[in-house]
């Protein structure tokens, strides 16, 4: 058993995601900060100045904090944003780095190519039988 997990932690993927939690833990404290110390000030002072963290409705003994919900879904829309915008601008980074491959093996491949023709020419060429030229003949009468 020992040998099995020793063999499943040690795939690149395991590791892989390890590191992606924990980056995303830490990038998840950074947007909250962004969340809660610049933008909700700002957009509940657009809103009079309205505290979203305070908001609550007390039914009987229960106190319903809405607010923090509110919070909460606004962090993860602004988290999923920020990682669309990250996965978005590596994906453009991997297609410049992928077409400037694709044109360096496109410039090999037509080389490659006209190689190949040149070849096939001078092939036909040498089997092909030496036929005297008339046209030297044909000027001397005219």
């Amino acid at each position: 058993m020992f040998k099995e997990f020793k063999k499943f932690i040690s795939r690149g993927n395991v590791i892989d995601l390890a590191v992606g939690v924990i980056i995303g833990g830490a990038f998840s404290t950074i947007v909250s900060s962004l969340v809660n110390d610049i933008l909700m000030p700002v957009i509940g002072m657009l809103l009079g100045g309205i505290n979203f963290s305070s908001l609550s409705i007390t039914l009987n003994d229960a106190q319903i904090m809405y607010g923090a919900f509110i919070q909460n879904v606004l962090d993860f829309l602004i988290i999923a944003f920020c990682v669309f915008l990250f996965v978005k601008f590596i994906n453009e980074v991997s297609k410049i780095g992928h077409r400037n491959e694709s044109k360096k093996e496109t410039k090999e491949e037509i080389q490659e190519t006209e190689l190949t023709i040149l070849k096939e020419i001078r092939d036909v060429l040498k089997e092909k039988p030496k036929v005297k030229s008339t046209s030297s003949k044909s000027k001397k009468n005219a």
